[in-house]
């Protein structure tokens, strides 16, 4: 199996950037090998590393959140800085088109080192649970001084056979204009890059600012298992 900093570089990471200008999201069809999705599905339930948050206790819906409370196990480690390396870019590029001064440094842990200067030092990233009945509420992880504008979501479920609805669902809402739906068609091992909170979109009279949340529609049978990696940490 190739070590993530090659299977990520040997995406089309020019193709990914022009979907992310274009729809806020970038899906990376089977970017997860199955024994993968296994391991890491595997980790609910069994993990001491793991904190378990239920969604209604965030007011975010109903189902289970799983909290990775200190450093990410591979790959998923080395996944969030493989990728980081190359979206740091793209979110460089939006804060220039909107105008804004910040720049990203072009390695995690840098990033991550103003987080912790900053008080961000609670971890995002999580597995999810989600059964008959459950789903997520719309949100975005857009605390803090330090955000990221970029995550990576995946699906560790087959859809239509271990669950069926729980699609994965995201909105835009620009300015002086009804909120735009998206529905992000993934399948088991598939994974996404989306718009954390913001992104820029081009219209007549140069960049404007767009803001974006996800959820996860209503599950109507089965079990569906998620995993979201943020490259940013909270307050």
């Amino acid at each position: 199996m190739m070590p993530p900093s090659t299977e990520l570089k040997n995406l089309d990471w020019a193709a990914i950037a022009g979907q992310m200008d274009s729809e806020g999201y970038a899906v990376l069809p089977g970017l997860l090998a199955p024994e993968q999705v296994h391991a890491l599905a595997q980790r609910i339930g069994g993990d001491a590393a793991l904190r378990h948050e239920p969604l209604s206790s965030l007011d975010l819906g109903r189902g289970d959140l799983y909290v990775f409370q200190s450093d990410l196990p591979d790959p998923l480690a080395a996944w969030r800085k493989a990728f980081y390396e190359h979206l740091a870019p793209i979110a460089n590029r939006w804060n220039e088109a909107l105008d804004a001064a910040y720049r990203y440094p072009a390695l995690l842990e840098e990033f991550l080192q103003r987080n912790r200067e900053a008080g961000q030092t609670r971890p995002l990233s999580h597995l999810s649970r989600l059964g008959e009945s459950d789903y997520m509420a719309l949100h975005r992880q857009s605390e803090g001084e330090h955000v990221f504008p970029m995550q990576v979501v995946a699906l560790l479920a087959a859809a239509g056979t271990d669950f069926t609805g729980g699609e994965f669902v995201m909105t835009e809402q620009r300015p002086r204009m009804q909120s735009r739906p998206m529905v992000l068609p993934l399948q088991r091992g598939d994974a996404a890059v989306i718009a954390t909170a913001q992104r820029p979109l081009k219209g007549r009279k140069g960049y404007y600012r767009v803001n974006l949340k996800h959820a996860v529609s209503r599950v109507r049978s089965g079990q569906r298992i998620g995993l979201e990696l943020s490259f940013h940490d909270a307050p």
